[in-house]
């Protein structure tokens, strides 16, 4: 017989580790298989930075090549889990159609946007789950305030240099305090029309930011945000969104040309086509993050809806911080079920939170210590460093060069806003007309994990 066949779908935080640790278990005494539609592990927490032009994008990306050798990677996306067959269906790139086997199957395909029934916002909004939402908003945010700097008209000139954000978890947070910083990096080159300044709203219908967290972390970022001037508005949601500007809860129409969505992602939808129980869209898995009833198939990340044991009747949170560790578990116990090694349960204990507010600035509370100002950011950045699986002196030398040189604010046009529209289940590809990835409602495999309902909480120091 032939070395044993493991198939790992996703190369997101769960996959990608769960890929790492597994090579360097087998030494080529098994044979490993990964699918994702990029060539490249994507380090989330970042991925602000890219937007504000902190970091050039490829700084916050990791090849599958190079980090991998031991591992077989295939382009392309799963369309269908066949488990009575243990095939996967799969799509490539450029539209071609093939099938993978498996003997052991770990599902790690992250998660998606969530749309909310609010009229107009899939048409006029944009999310940030991947590079290509990232680079367009870059691109975005430098056309609007070229674009008002020119205009006559003042009620136009306001509308174009007000941006909105919907969401205050990780990801709003950390965009709107990023984005705050660009803006008016942009105007003091391209000053606008005489009292016009950049304006920054973040919604959440929640009674504070980052809610997920501790009041420390959210009274810190709150009050940093409104020192620059950033609008938090909690409590508040967007009823309508128009091309002209969205209305708000209160009622209260905000005229802008800019609407980031960033209130939540769901688990992608492949998990809901293998006929398995799920919990909340997460594929139900034992504390060895294993299916019920299907031994050969494991599933961790944001897919995975997995018992906390730390607090008894609950499940792990859809963070980088547990997808991360999943994957090594996963890891181990798919070794163990080959007959390498011994298999274990999962559990975990919090170490902390970091949150990145743009500049020095920050807040974090590692093993409990309530940071913030430029010691948070210190550490912050440190705990970044220490987290991404490469590229480390590359990101420190973006740091260090925009400490010190102003930022270009320059269009690069390389994304063009139909080709990252909301309800794009794959941010990671920019969808195509008629391309693979054209799939309307459907889900698909490898989007990039890390995320928490009801927002994105990609920062852990644990």
């Amino acid at each position: 017989m032939g070395r044993p066949r493991v198939l790992i779908v996703g190369a997101g935080f769960a996959g990608y580790r769960t890929a790492r640790t597994l090579s360097r278990i087998a030494r080529g005494r098994i044979d490993i298989t990964l699918l994702n539609p990029t060539d490249y592990f994507l380090y989330l927490p970042l991925l602000p930075q890219v937007a504000a032009g902190v970091l050039e994008p490829r700084r916050v990306t990791v090849s599958l090549g190079d980090t991998l050798p031991r591992v077989r990677l295939v382009l392309g996306e799963a369309d269908r889990v066949d488990l009575e067959g243990r095939t996967v269906r799969c799509t490539d790139p450029e539209g071609g159609t093939g099938t993978l086997g498996y003997d052991r199957l770990v599902v790690a395909v992250g998660a998606v946007n969530k749309l909310l029934p609010v009229p107009g916002v899939a048409e006029h909004a944009h999310g940030f789950r991947g590079l290509p939402e990232a680079l367009y908003l870059r691109d975005h945010v430098t056309r609007q305030i070229e674009l008002a700097a020119a205009e006559e008209d003042a009620a136009r000139c306001a509308a174009r240099s007000t941006f909105v954000v919907v969401g205050a978890g990780y990801t709003g947070t950390e965009v709107a305090a990023q984005g705050q910083l660009l803006t008016d990096e942009l105007v003091r080159n391209k000053p606008l029309r005489r009292g016009v300044r950049p304006r920054w709203l973040l919604l959440d219908i929640a009674p504070r930011l980052l809610p997920e967290l501790d009041e420390h972390l959210s009274r810190t970022a709150d009050q940093v945000l409104r020192g620059r001037g950033v609008e938090v508005r909690t409590g508040t949601s967007v009823e309508e969104a128009t091309r002209e500007g969205v209305r708000l809860s209160d009622g209260e129409f905000v005229g802008t040309r800019t609407l980031v969505w960033c209130v939540g992602v769901r688990p992608d939808p492949l998990v809901a086509g293998l006929g398995r129980p799920l919990e909340r869209g997460r594929l139900l898995v034992d504390p060895y993050l294993q299916v019920p009833g299907r031994p050969e198939v494991f599933a961790c990340g944001d897919a995975a809806a997995v018992p906390d044991l730390e607090k008894p009747g609950q499940y792990t949170s859809m963070t980088a911080q547990h997808a991360w560790r999943h994957g090594e578990v996963a890891a181990r116990n798919v070794a163990a079920s080959l007959g390498l090694g011994t298999r274990r349960v999962y559990r975990h204990r919090d170490l902390g939170f970091v949150v990145d507010l743009g500049g020095v600035k920050a807040a974090a509370n590692p093993l409990g210590v309530k940071l913030s100002g430029p010691l948070a950011g210190a550490v912050t950045r440190g705990y970044h460093l220490a987290a991404m699986p490469g590229n480390r002196v590359r990101v420190t030398a973006d740091w260090l060069l925009d400490a010190v040189l102003p930022r270009q604010g320059v269009q690069l046009g390389l994304v063009r806003s139909w080709s990252v529209p909301l309800e794009s289940a794959s941010p990671e590809v920019a969808r195509l007309p008629g391309g693979p990835a054209a799939h309307p409602g459907g889900g698909r495999s490898g989007a990039p994990e890390g995320s928490e309902s009801p927002e994105s909480a990609q920062k852990g120091t644990s």
